[in-house]
């Protein structure tokens, strides 16, 4: 099936870390050096920017992938995704501006404004970022994929050091890193694949890629609403305070997901390919499910037990036990984040877009109505108890309707795995006092209880290396 996942994983892996390591530096500088409020602030400009432009892609991100992964002309395809990303990104960014003379004393509209440009910049780069994704060319997608964040982490860091680090300051920096990368992706594009970037309008075949991609524009819609809606919610509702809080856990919980980051690029190319051949291997499948649910429930059995001393200690006791309970809530949802990604990615190589609709429906409507019901009486807790309702939710509907009869007892690893874990953090926890002797025993703990459950075989090692040739 094309490349090797194992040096594909590799090179995305590496993005993944860099970019990661980049975003941690950037996310420490502003928490650190901004005040609780100017932080939550910024935090809800860019939760509104992000939600608006998943939402202006309308899943053809998603679909352009799949289609150059099924052999569809490559410039054509390019073509039509650019003129896309032009018509809504601009078009957006007008009724922005024109919002202005509705809302000009509103301070967090002008942080919106000023913020949308570099998203705009960054909007236009994705076209780029997709079809390189689709072509399998991750390594031009790593380079691609880092300028942003490594602009703008060095340029905070130095003005960080030199104590000039300002909101005005930290607005032109998100500008510059963002205008960057949209240079310097189509300069990278056009040097790495040797297609020619041409811009020409098909109004035929632009109409006939809105409708297909219509079905996953629902989805897009109600997974925007989803990313941020609790951010935007508590920063109306409560205060930019508790959104400073909040969004530093869910900040720290998402990059703990680092490892399903740095596979699910890989999966849709892939799964796409293997369903087009009609080549199920469903051993394989089972056994990648297993391995993720593993590392999903290991990450969050590490994130637990170092939390307070670790975030406390690098924040000046600003976000660490403040937020141990949200962050125990968020690492619950981490082991079916690991499924419900998998068994989405199985459905959309299938072209399953109306059944991953209704899974994307019924999340929305647990999340926005646990938020509304548990964010004014339980404040931050509330929305990580509610994203976990949803999760849990889209787990279930994935369970129910997958249609591959041998991932039909997956659920059976994610309660195991999952179980394994926090049975190890407290029992670890219950007889040790030194953080370092419990994040040895628990670590331990768990790799004994996965061991006595099944979940990790002498079988393992022959099958992973299998799996990396896959």
């Amino acid at each position: 099936m094309g490349k090797k996942l194992s040096g594909n994983l590799s090179i995305n892996a590496l993005q993944l870390v860099l970019n990661q390591i980049l975003g941690l530096g950037i996310f420490y500088v502003l928490s650190y050096g901004l005040s609780k409020s100017d932080f939550g602030q910024l935090n809800l400009a860019l939760a509104i920017l992000l939600a608006a432009f998943n939402v202006l892609s309308l899943g053809i991100d998603q679909l352009i992938i799949k289609k150059i992964a099924s052999g569809a002309a490559v410039e054509d395809t390019l073509s039509l995704y650019v003129c896309h990303v032009l018509i809504t990104g601009l078009s957006f960014y007008g009724v922005l501006l024109a919002g202005k003379y509705l809302f000009p004393q509103l301070e967090i509209y002008n942080l919106v404004l000023l913020i949308g440009i570099g998203k705009l910049m960054l909007f236009f780069s994705t076209p780029f970022k997709q079809v390189a994704n689709g072509m399998e060319q991750f390594n031009l997608l790593a380079y691609m994929s880092v300028i942003s964040n490594l602009v703008r982490c060095v340029s905070l860091l130095i003005f960080g050091f030199l104590h000039l680090l300002s909101v005005q300051t930290i607005i032109i920096i998100f500008i510059m890193g963002d205008l960057a990368e949209l240079l310097g992706a189509v300069f990278l594009f056009k040097r790495g694949t040797h297609t020619r970037v041409k811009i020409t309008w098909n109004k035929r075949g632009y109409i006939q890629l809105l409708r297909e991609s219509l079905p996953q524009t629902g989805v897009v819609v109600i997974t925007s609403a989803l990313a941020r809606f609790d951010w935007i919610f508590i920063g109306f509702i409560l205060s930019a305070v508790k959104l400073a809080e909040y969004s530093f856990a869910y900040k720290i919980f998402e990059i703990a997901t680092f490892p399903m980051l740095a596979i699910a690029p890989l999966l849709i190319p892939l799964f796409t390919k293997m369903f087009q051949q009609k080549d199920i291997a469903a051993e394989k499948l089972k056994f990648l499910i297993r391995m993720e649910l593993i590392v999903a429930a290991f990450t969050a059995l590490i994130l637990n037990i170092c939390w307070s001393p670790l975030i406390d200690r690098v924040t000046s006791g600003k976000y660490g036990m403040v937020n141990a309970k949200t962050i125990f809530i968020l690492s619950l949802c981490m082991p079916l984040l690991y499924i419900n990604n998998f068994l989405w990615t199985i459905s959309f190589a299938q072209g399953r877009l109306k059944m991953i609709l209704s899974s994307f429906i019924i999340t929305l409507v647990v999340n926005v109505a646990g938020d509304i019901l548990l964010i004014p009486g339980y404040k931050n807790e509330g929305a990580a108890f509610a994203f976990l309702l949803s999760c849990l939710a889209q787990t279930i509907f994935y369970c129910r309707k997958n249609n591959i009869s041998e991932l039909n007892n997956s659920w059976y690893s994610l309660l195991v795995c999952t179980g394994c874990a926090l049975l190890s953090g407290l029992a670890a926890n219950a007889i040790l006092s030194n953080i370092w002797l419990i994040l040895i025993a628990s670590i331990f703990f768990y790799l004994l209880l996965l061991v006595l459950t099944a979940q990790l075989r002498l079988s393992d090692r022959r099958n992973f290396q299998k799996l990396l040739h896959w």
